[in-house]
């Protein structure tokens, strides 16, 4: 039988040999026994929050606040793809940077609690001072404040799950936060729309964020480092912390290169969906068939991102679930550019949405089990991230030319399905996960 231990971080960190809940390695030790559901449960509401504290802005508010400061001689696209723009920049380099100094506290309270709590505070501020602000100036200082603040507090929630749960029951938790994400979104749309004007919607999103949290950061039971264990700190080797070389580490490469190819993918997917409706399928109301195609997908991916979790946990395997997630979100995409009716939108939102369900789940699992190092979860989840973020910034630069000169929405989607099944297939190159 396959032993995940075997050649998962303890086998690759000599600092994580130690006991998995006692003496002064626990911090760094791989973790054995099982997370309860109380755990589990404040965890995904912590993780809710940050997304309710994105989303409430980026779905409504920083839109209709943009039509109403836009300076003269802007349009308010322009100040929209501004602010999100240098909020984007901010969060790429936010998220492992938390990473890596959440890697290091060594705090009384542990190493995450501290650093989720900061965030979410200054986050909350963050949403203050843009339900404050009447300028362009001030609304990307807010904006960039909640994105280097909310990222603080995602960086440490989620190191905590290869800190705190054992493989074989990372799939699950994996999941759940999946759910969490996606209904986060929804709950900050939700918040936002439903408050009644801007100053409460970002009141009442920061209210969430901030309550949201309080039962993580009672209840977490974050193990502390030990000053003993902390490396010692130079600039230089901070810095140089932040490159993983593939070479030394190719399952994290392969891993990372999987992750950012599939998600690539699925952002060309999703792009210019408003467009192929309304161009292409000449949808009478092409927003209302946007949410419709949007409900459908995040319907399936509610119903298969936990039962994928589990099912990958109960097997002990992680690269089937990956590659066939893949396949069908590549699958759907194919579908987009040959089946080109509303019946076949319909049918590749709903394979889109069971792909990205099990992906999301089962591929977090598969990043856990493969990081480095016990000392720099943190710091390594934070870079994997970027393979989350950086497909968005790179998605326009490739459909634009794709679509205006290379054979339209058929191009389009055909190279994101060649795109996202290459990043399925590579994951078969990872050695130390079955």
């Amino acid at each position: 039988m396959h032993d995940p231990a075997a050649h998962g971080p303890a086998a690759r960190d000599p600092a994580a040999q130690g006991p998995a809940a006692h003496g002064p390695a626990a911090a760094l030790a791989e973790p054995v026994t099982r997370v309860g559901a109380r755990w589990t449960a404040a965890l995904s509401l912590a993780n809710g929050s940050v997304w309710v504290g994105w989303y409430g802005p980026l779905q409504v508010l920083l839109a209709v606040q943009a039509a109403q400061v836009a300076p003269a001689g802007w349009s308010k696209e322009s100040v929209l793809a501004w602010v999100t723009g240098i909020g984007a920049a901010v969060s790429l380099v936010a998220n492992p940077l938390f990473g890596a100094v959440s890697d290091r506290t060594t705090s009384r309270w542990g190493r995450r609690t501290p650093w989720v709590a900061a965030g979410v505070a200054g986050g909350a501020a963050g949403l203050v001072v843009l339900a404050l602000v009447d300028g362009m100036t001030g609304m990307v200082l807010g904006w960039c404040l909640v994105q280097l603040a909310l990222n603080a507090t995602y960086a440490a929630l989620v190191a905590a799950v290869p800190d705190r749960v054992p493989t074989a029951q990372r799939g699950a938790v994996g999941g759940w936060l999946g759910v969490s994400q996606t209904l986060g979104v929804v709950l900050g749309t939700g918040l936002a729309m439903a408050a009644g004007g801007l100053f409460a919607g970002y009141l009442a999103c920061a209210l969430f964020t901030v309550l949201a949290v309080i039962p993580y950061v009672l209840f977490g039971q974050d193990t502390p480092l030990p000053r003993t264990l902390r490396p010692p700190f130079t600039w230089r080797g901070f810095a140089a912390g932040f490159w993983i070389s593939p070479r030394r580490h190719p399952d994290f490469g392969w891993a990372w290169l999987t992750r950012f190819l599939v998600n690539l993918g699925n952002a060309l997917a999703l792009l210019y969906l408003l467009y192929y409706l309304r161009d292409v399928l000449d949808v009478p109301e092409p927003e209302d068939g946007v949410l419709a195609l949007t409900a459908l997908n995040a319907a399936l991916l509610l119903a298969t991102v936990v039962a994928g979790g589990i099912w990958s946990d109960r097997a002990g395997r992680r690269k089937p679930f990956v590659l066939w997630a893949g396949v069908l979100m590549a699958a759907a995409t194919v579908l987009m550019a040959c089946w080109q009716t509303w019946t076949g939108v319909l049918c590749a939102a709903a394979l889109l949405g069971v792909g990205f369900g099990v992906f999301t789940s089962v591929d977090f699992a598969l990043m856990a089990d493969v990081l480095p190092t016990a000392r720099d979860r943190g710091k390594d989840l934070g870079v994997i991230n970027i393979a989350n973020s950086l497909p968005q910034v790179a998605a326009p630069a490739i459909a634009a030319p794709l679509v205006r000169y290379a054979g339209g929405y058929p191009a389009l989607y055909l190279t994101a399905a060649a795109i996202g099944l290459a990043g399925a297939l590579l994951v078969l190159r990872i050695r130390s996960v079955p």
